[in-house]
């Protein structure tokens, strides 16, 4: 029998796991503390969820951000009262914002224990304000039929919320009277006789991976699916903007993009945190170097564009958002979510669908129509659903031509630059790891300095590397635990984060024991915050350096020894090289990279703003 009939509570948090592992959830993350007993215990007795207890609430919050961005499922993440939930606070804003299932249980006092000094209680109803896709609490503990149907229908909704209509996190507070441990209640035993699991439980299917509020064709769009998609086709100076993005599979979303783009005949700008840098054996028109070629004011005027499709959020590049915003092209948005993702506030329409559903609906619809495009009659072969593969294409033209040209230019400029250098110098990191990382590998590139380095020299391969970031709220706290969690029981992965990034959260670093697989930091150590030198404000010292900057000179050797985590020094290029081509299959380790970071930012503007002159 799943269902623990020792007293009230019991049954009651029984029954809320049992429900979860019934609709396939796999990981409960699970936070110590005596409210939150009888969830714990449930639980810790539910052998197909892995229960994983980690001592710091806000650790515990962000390593199960990660496991749910790898997996694309919710992860359950569990406290107890008071202080305890206001420490899972930024992780719930950074799910809100990413789009990250998330199912949080808080643990409460019961309402006569509240608002009268009881100890450990605060007011959690409705804690997190509006990040939560949906929130409650629920009713006291009861072991009648009627309450455990209530609960039973309220996970499955919650389960719901938290992947539809767009994933993001679900919060449930659950007062406990005592008693708190399963100490035996004879009447609620009685009620085991007359509970038929089967038929309870009857109906549950396991929810499976996938991308939410995905419709089937795209809604109506203004002026019809047929005139907007011609328009697009007939159009020679388009351009698909490839965002921030981390899809649940890559590869279809990649090839997605690469159809839309051969169709139309339209370079993909295709941000560094994006995919489809790392399938670029995809697709032909695929631009990497636009944040330095938008630093020439000759070339920025002639690539104006008439359209651009933009593809879930915009690009870290300012240089590209300031264009856009200057040269105001129409632009579609396309992404399922019901969020606004235009902070440019544009000539913007939002297409509410996945950018799979649009490859196929533009396949689809042109085949129906000759194409007018330069008097060509070309018909796109249509695509069946769920069928991404070649297509033919139209005469290039002399826009599309002139995206490509420079882009092998600048390509070449900074391939032949950034190998050169023989010193350490924090661009080179993440120009080699594009290179180098086995096929596949997961990366979680930490927020401010690192994030940009991969925009400006991360360089397009085939080698499939899959990006993870926490590019919602864009803050440097979590980082190491959500690394963590994307690399759980995943394949070895990299994780990629600057010094002050790291320090924020080295209670992360208590997941090691628990922890199942292998992370390697790459620690860029400028002993300070690196993206601060590149911002006006490093012009004025006092107080720059001491507010700012803010470093905070620690040995970090003596740092990883305290949590027995292996740590070495990164003395040259080759010995970079050596340490990742290939991966440990467990445990944590620090490779430390020691730059300049005056220098280093230096070097950035000097040679970003040489390289766009010289084009």
């Amino acid at each position: 029998m799943p269902i623990d009939f020792r007293n009230t509570n019991t049954v009651w948090a029984s029954v809320l796991v049992e429900t979860l592992q019934r609709v396939g959830l796999s990981t409960a993350v699970i936070c110590p503390g005596s409210r939150s007993a009888p969830l714990t215990i449930a639980f810790a007795q539910n052998n197909k969820i892995e229960t994983i207890p980690i001592l710091d609430e806000r650790s515990a919050s962000f390593f199960a951000l990660g496991i749910a961005q790898k997996s694309g499922l919710p992860a359950a993440l569990i406290c107890t009262s008071g202080t305890a939930a206001a420490n899972f606070y930024p992780a719930i804003i950074e799910a809100r914002e990413s789009r990250i299932p998330l199912l949080i249980f808080t643990a409460d006092r019961p309402p006569e224990m509240r608002d009268c000094h009881a100890g450990q209680a605060i007011d959690q109803v409705k804690i997190y304000g509006n990040y939560p896709n949906w929130q409650a609490e629920l009713a006291i503990p009861s072991a009648s039929t009627g309450m455990l149907d209530y609960l039973r229908q309220t996970v499955m909704y919650a389960i719901e919320r938290s992947l539809f209509p767009t994933k993001g996190p679900v919060h449930l507070n659950i007062p406990f009277r005592d008693p708190l441990v399963p100490v035996p209640d004879i009447a609620v035993e009685a009620l085991e006789t007359q509970f038929n699991p089967e038929h309870f439980f009857a109906g549950l299917e396991p929810i499976v991976a996938g991308e939410s509020s995905t419709s089937p064709s795209l809604p109506l769009l203004r002026g019809g699916e047929e005139s907007t998609m011609q328009e697009w086709h007939k159009c020679s100076k388009g351009i698909i903007i490839a965002g921030v993005s981390q899809p649940q599979f890559a590869e279809k979303y990649c090839s997605a993009i690469a159809h839309i783009s051969k169709s139309l005949n339209w370079p993909v700008l295709a941000e560094g945190l994006s995919p489809v840098r790392n399938y670029a054996q995809l697709n032909p028109h695929l631009i990497s170097t636009y944040d330095l070629i938008l630093r020439n004011p000759f070339l920025a005027d002639k690539l104006i564009p008439e359209i651009a499709i933009q593809i879930g959020d915009l690009p870290t590049s300012k240089e590209l958002r300031n264009w856009l915003d200057k040269t105001q092209p129409k632009r579609y948005i396309i992404d399922p979510s019901h969020h606004n993702f235009d902070p440019l506030h544009g000539q913007t329409v939002h297409l509410r669908t996945s950018v799979e559903n649009l490859a196929v609906n533009l396949a689809t619809i042109l085949t129906l129509v000759p194409t007018l495009n330069k008097g060509e009659s070309t018909l796109v072969p249509p695509l069946k659903q769920g069928e991404l593969g070649g297509v033919l294409t139209s005469p290039s033209n002399e826009y599309l031509q002139l995206w490509c040209n420079t882009e092998i230019q600048v390509r070449e400029t900074i391939d032949q630059k950034i190998s050169a250098i023989n010193k350490i110098i924090e661009p080179k990191v993440s120009w080699l790891l594009s290179q180098i990382l086995p096929p596949a590998t997961p990366i979680f590139i930490a927020n401010s300095m690192p994030v940009r380095d991969v925009e400006f020299f991360w360089k397009p391969n085939s080698l499939e590397i899959k990006p993870f970031f926490n590019r919602g709220a864009n803050g440097i706290d979590g980082t190491l635990s959500t690394a963590l969690g994307v690399a759980h029981r995943n394949q070895s992965s990299i994780m990629l984060t600057g010094d002050l990034a790291l320090l924020h959260d080295t209670n992360g670093f208590l997941i090691k024991n628990k922890f199942v697989g292998h992370l390697t930091i790459i620690l860029i150590n400028n002993n300070g915050g690196g993206i601060f030198e590149m911002l006006p404000v490093a012009k004025f010292d006092p107080p720059f350096e001491e507010f700012f900057a803010t470093p905070q000179h620690i040995n970090f050797a003596q740092l990883c020894a305290t949590y027995g985590v292996e740590h070495e020094v990164i003395e040259n290029w080759e010995q970079f090289k050596q340490k990742l081509i290939s991966l440990p299959n467990s445990g944590i380790r620090v490779l430390e990279v020691q730059t300049d970071r005056r220098s280093d930012a230096k070097w950035r503007q000097d040679n970003l703003t040489k390289i766009a002159k010289g084009l």
